[in-house]
């Protein structure tokens, strides 16, 4: 069955939108200023001030420029949080994001290489491989994944291996880069097919990473594998050295963290993903044989109570929202009265959380660290978030999301397990269910 638009029904349309009084005031507003403008609720400034009953000391804001490397960011951020407490360093002090993104790149360039040579009798237009090609490296990234690349290479300071060009403005590097790798994908594909031993496989494999890593070494310089650590004491000013440092040592000595304590806790009420289990994503992840990328899933009231437990602690918060829906960069809002679309145009636009994930409405796209949380009877109202696009949005860099924006727009955040019931724990500790490499779960922040 199929509806044509006649010329009966356009006249309609026409006439409808004449007969509304307030159509040409709202033309002349939309158009001049634009959907979000001519929308927005200068009372959601007044309802979402930035004042929070826990309020960790967190530094200077961050800034990742021209690149998706938010999740990056907010991860190394969490860390920094605490070492900035412990060893009294300076506000502006940072961990290097460049590092991580070197080598973020590089193994995420041989992760696409297993993906191809695993799917090369599949045809070229079979959905997996499709998927695969689309986008064969990118900037985006989940916390387990950065947790894969820690555990491998450490970390430094940002003094040790700073930004470059191409760590801030990442459009070029991506795009040479993956015209790289999907060249390579086209010789892989047919050796395989062509019935190429392993070791003839690993052997091109070699010379094609070994090409990757000149060119991004060219890209962000060639990681540092020792490097000493200078600063001075925030309160007293003193100075320290650290000397011959590798990037591992550096993160046992001054992190200390181990990474395995970290669970990552998803929200995803679709009818799918049950609650209390972990589930993973086909063909997710960077490191070849490094860690897993794994979720357990909780229900919106669990999920609130860890982070707000968490942050009691004094533990910031990384966690995973879609940022761009009813937000206001310059205020610094995440709130879902920010924009009265709905009113603007005399439409419904609702959708629950479910529906809007299966429906492909929202999705996970950015990730940044809770700072705080203003509790009025133990309940949350509103959230302190620490973003990494600078200082010179929101308050001095940090944003104000209401709890309602969360309970709608937030997909996951990583929690320390000793926060989790003993039944949590072992929830955390089942064996994932695999979701196909699209599902909305798997998305990169």
């Amino acid at each position: 069955m199929s509806f044509e638009i006649t010329a009966n029904d356009l006249q309609d349309f026409a006439q409808d939108y004449d007969n509304r009084r307030d159509s040409a005031i709202l033309e002349n507003a939309v158009t001049t200023n634009g959907v979000r403008a001519a929308s927005f609720n200068w009372h959601s400034i007044a309802d979402d001030s930035p004042v929070f009953s826990i309020d960790l000391s967190t530094g200077d804001v961050t800034d990742q420029k021209q690149s998706g490397r938010c999740w990056m960011f907010a991860a190394l951020n969490t860390m920094r949080h605490e070492m900035q407490q412990k060893f009294n360093l300076p506000d502006n002090f940072e961990l290097s994001q460049s590092y991580a993104f070197f080598w973020d790149k590089f193994e995420k360039s041989n992760w696409f290489y297993e993906n191809v040579i695993k799917t090369a009798k599949l045809d070229i237009d079979d959905r997996k491989v499709a998927w695969l090609m689309e986008t064969p490296q990118q900037d985006g990234g989940q916390w387990d994944m950065l947790c894969a690349l820690i555990e491998k290479y450490g970390v430094v300071p940002k003094t040790a291996m700073p930004e470059s060009y191409n760590s801030s403005r990442s459009n070029e590097i991506n795009a040479v880069l993956n015209n790289q790798l999907r060249h390579d994908a086209v010789i892989l594909r047919n050796m395989v097919n062509d019935g190429a031993s392993e070791d003839d496989l690993n052997g091109i494999r070699k010379q094609m990473l070994n090409n990757v890593f000149r060119m991004l070494s060219y890209a962000f310089g060639k990681p540092v594998t020792t490097f000493d650590f200078e600063y001075r004491t925030k309160k007293d000013k003193e100075f320290h050295r650290d000397s011959n440092l590798t990037p591992q040592s550096f993160f046992k000595k001054y992190v200390g963290w181990n990474l395995d304590d970290y669970i990552s806790i998803i929200q995803a009420p679709t009818a799918d993903k049950e609650y209390g289990k972990t589930y993973t994503i086909d063909m997710l992840g960077n490191v070849v044989g490094g860690r897993q990328v794994k979720h357990l899933n909780l229900s919106m009231k669990d999920f609130k109570q860890l982070a707000i437990n968490q942050l009691k602690g004094g533990e910031s918060v990384w966690f995973g929202s879609d940022v761009v829906k009813y937000s206001n960069t310059k205020h610094g809002l995440m709130a879902l009265n920010t924009y009265d679309y709905a009113k603007l145009f005399d439409t419904d636009l609702d959708m629950t959380k479910a529906e809007a994930l299966d429906y492909g409405e929202s999705m996970m796209d950015h990730a940044m660290v809770l700072t705080g949380v203003d509790l009025v009877d133990d309940q949350p109202t509103k959230w302190k978030v620490e973003n990494s696009w600078g200082p010179k949005v929101g308050t001095k860099g940090y944003f104000v999301m209401n709890d309602a924006w969360m309970d709608k727009y937030c997909y996951q955040v990583v929690i320390n397990k000793k926060y989790l019931s003993d039944d949590l724990q072992k929830a955390a500790a089942q064996k994932p269910v695999v979701l196909k490499p699209w599902d909305p779960m798997g998305t990169l922040a």
